[in-house]
């Protein structure tokens, strides 16, 4: 009985469970400073960032379009590593019109970047295939 009492408790606490703007900022793929301030101000609930995932509102769609987008974001965008972004120099988030802007430039730093994550990917292939093999030898 105590037990179901204990999963009660955890079950009530989880229908309620918030986070900083921040955190659900970060899992939405948006930069913080760029939202609105009533979400900029408040807590989201999980409930609160399901809505936003599966219905956002146009504030929501407009910057994941044209941004400001944090490092990840870009990073993604522009095919190479958060740190291959510091080492080009990026350090602030970039818009769309910069990102794109950048890929039409081809700058000598981010030809380099890209390199070097399409090595990384590759041989993260190589590793995973080898794995996969090795178990499929060993059973």
């Amino acid at each position: 009985m105590h037990t179901l009492d204990t999963l009660d408790a955890m079950t009530q606490h989880q229908s309620t469970q918030t986070m900083k703007p921040a955190t659900a900022a970060k899992k939405l793929g948006v930069y913080l400073d760029a939202t609105p301030a009533e979400f900029r101000e408040g807590v989201v609930s999980r409930a609160e960032l399901n809505a936003l995932q599966t219905d956002p509102p146009q504030w929501l769609r407009d910057l994941r379009r044209d941004g400001p987008h944090p490092r990840p974001v870009v990073a993604a965008k522009l095919g190479v590593s958060i740190s291959g972004l510091a080492r080009g120099g990026v350090t602030e988030p970039l818009t769309t019109e910069q990102i794109e802007a950048l890929k039409e430039e081809r700058p000598e730093w981010l030809e380099r970047e890209r390199a070097t994550q399409a090595e990384v990917r590759k041989e993260a292939a190589r590793l995973k295939k080898r794995g996969s093999e090795s178990t499929e030898g060993g059973a």
